[in-house]
């Protein structure tokens, strides 16, 4: 059998070309933060999923040379704050558009819960997890982790902010 192409269709992609097609995956934005013998440090991540509400799991991926991935492996904890629409500058400082280095929560307000995980007090939701299993996962690293807390600021209104085509969106009704 004759194997079909389809126009546009990329085979064994390379890791550019896998971003060119990813961009069109709508994902939303999170803040995931760690803090380890007195280090603290966060960055912006969409790869954070809901696996299971009992027990409740949750997933986030990192990549294995930030400073974040190693707190977290470090501490085995960690907290996601979702942003809200009008949140790009927030994101973007955590995104690394500075420096690696930089102290990422100068001026923001913070809080923490169970773990200590610093967690954004102007996210429109929060998790508060501590890492079950770890996966390795080529460059990065795969945490399942337990929600030991989380929230949303009852009736608050706001909409998330939203990633699609390397730009921030906003949902409309």
């Amino acid at each position: 059998m004759q194997q079909q192409t389809q126009p546009g269709a990329i085979l064994r992609p390379s890791p550019d070309q896998l971003k060119d097609v990813l961009r069109f995956w709508t994902t939303g934005v999170t803040v995931v933060t760690a803090s380890h013998q007195g280090s603290q440090h966060g960055m912006t991540v969409n790869s954070f999923t809901s696996l299971s509400l009992e027990p409740p799991l949750v997933s986030i991926s990192l990549e294995k040379a930030t400073r974040t991935h190693q707190l977290v492996m470090q501490a085995g904890r960690f907290g996601v704050s979702i942003l809200a629409a009008g949140q790009q500058e927030l994101s973007n400082r955590f995104a690394g558009r500075e420096s690696e280095q930089s102290d990422r929560f100068e001026g923001v307000n913070i809080f923490t819960l169970e773990t200590g995980s610093p967690l954004l007090q102007e996210a429109i939701a929060y998790f508060d997890c501590r890492v079950s299993v770890t996966h390795d996962a080529g460059t990065h690293t795969i945490f399942i982790s337990e929600v030991l807390a989380a929230g949303a600021p009852a009736g608050d209104g706001r909409q998330p902010l939203v990633y699609f085509n390397r730009a921030y969106r906003k949902l409309t009704e």
